[in-house]
């Protein structure tokens, strides 16, 4: 018996099913038959806009008369114009806005062989089945990755730091780089949201008197960030011209899963997969937990000093010379055009200022400090 009406359109025939299963067991195909299956939603308390479903999918096959059980992770990626989050987008910047957010990255680096090219120590999910649903949807079909639950240390930052270091090196890496055909440059990003959306929010004078921005970002911080947004179109301008090399752009710790039984990482999510300046990744990798409350602001100037040197160990693992100061340099500027201006929390400025939501504040004005101090000191 099956049950995996929770998947919708992302359901495949039980024939499918089983076939996936048998490449997930290594088993014959002709010889493995479905039993029963069931689909749930996976709790995931963090949107986005490119994704319309996790799902675990559970269940029992036959091989040569012996019941096996398995399970598989789903994942159901569209084009954001189909998110609740696009109603939001004013009307005249819609499509600016839909040309500027990949989703067919995903499904096409699963199709590809980059499993086979990542460097020692980095990993992706296997694939058992990647299915186009239109023309802007497809699922993904995955192993279930099984993790060691290890909390972050400082230790742990720089192996994943000196292995992006290594993927942002690799020659092998980079012949797939583009797989998702997805032409990208930081103007693109400065020419959407940056200029649509950030910038002149962080000029409305308004936002520094809300008490929730008050509480958190002092006088000093305000003018700090408003200079630094007149300087925008030179600092993108300088970030343009840096080297490039390959990102995978949300390299955050959600996204690096601690591979059960190694000192390595099985990487997931490569919708923003793609060539971009030299240490991007280094940016979520650094603030990604403090945004999500995992981690204490407290522990952003430790872990950049760990994770940027870690960072350039990988890239000489992979013959890449560029000097670290041009490493230093990028990276700063990027925390500061991707993630300092943007660190006011606009999108809570309609709810009454609770002290959790002070404490978002502060961590975030954290970031905004540790982003213009690094912009001055690589200067």
């Amino acid at each position: 018996m099956s049950s995996r009406g929770a998947l919708g359109p992302a359901d495949v025939t039980d024939d499918q099913l089983a076939r996936m299963v048998s490449d997930l067991l290594g088993s014959d195909a002709a010889e493995t038959t479905l039993v029963s299956s069931t689909a749930q939603d996976v709790d995931y308390d963090l949107p986005a806009i490119t994704t319309a479903g996790r799902y675990w999918v559970r269940g029992k096959v036959d091989v040569r008369g012996e019941e096996l059980p398995f399970e598989l992770f789903v994942k159901h990626v569209q084009s954001w114009t189909r998110s609740p989050f696009f109603e939001m987008v004013p009307p005249e910047f819609q499509e600016l806005a839909e040309a500027g957010v990949p989703w067919r990255t995903e499904p096409l680096a699963y199709r590809s062989d980059l499993g086979d090219r990542l460097p020692d120590g980095l990993r992706m999910p296997r694939a058992v089945g990647v299915f186009d649903l239109d023309d802007k949807s497809s699922a993904i079909w995955l192993e279930v990755v099984q993790t060691d639950g290890a909390m972050w240390d400082h230790a742990r930052y720089a192996r994943a730091a000196h292995l992006l270091g290594r993927l942002a090196g690799s020659e092998a890496v980079r012949e797939l780089a583009t797989v998702g055909q997805f032409a990208w440059t930081v103007r693109d990003y400065v020419n959407g949201r940056l200029n649509v959306q950030v910038l002149p929010l962080l000029r409305d004078p308004e936002i520094w008197r809300h008490p929730l921005v008050a509480s958190a970002y002092d006088d000093d911080l305000q003018a700090r960030l408003l200079v630094a947004a007149d300087r925008a179109p030179d600092l993108v301008e300088e970030l343009a011209a840096m080297p490039e090399a390959t990102l995978h752009g949300d390299a955050c710790p959600n996204n690096l899963l601690t591979d059960a039984g190694s000192d390595g990482f099985v990487l997931i999510d490569y919708g923003f997969w793609n060539l971009g300046p030299i240490g991007f990744d280094l940016t979520q990798l650094l603030v990604g937990d403090v945004q999500v409350g995992r981690q204490p602001a407290s522990e952003l100037p430790a872990v950049e000093a760990a994770i940027l040197a870690a960072y350039v160990h990988g890239l000489r693992a992979e013959g890449c010379e560029v000097p670290e100061s041009v490493v230093r340099r990028a990276h700063a500027l990027q925390l500061m055009v991707f993630t300092g201006f943007s660190t006011l929390p606009f999108e809570h400025l309609e709810r009454h200022p609770t002290a959790a939501l002070q404490r978002d504040a502060a961590g975030r004005a954290a970031i905004a400090r540790l982003s213009l101090d690094l912009l001055d000191a690589t200067a």
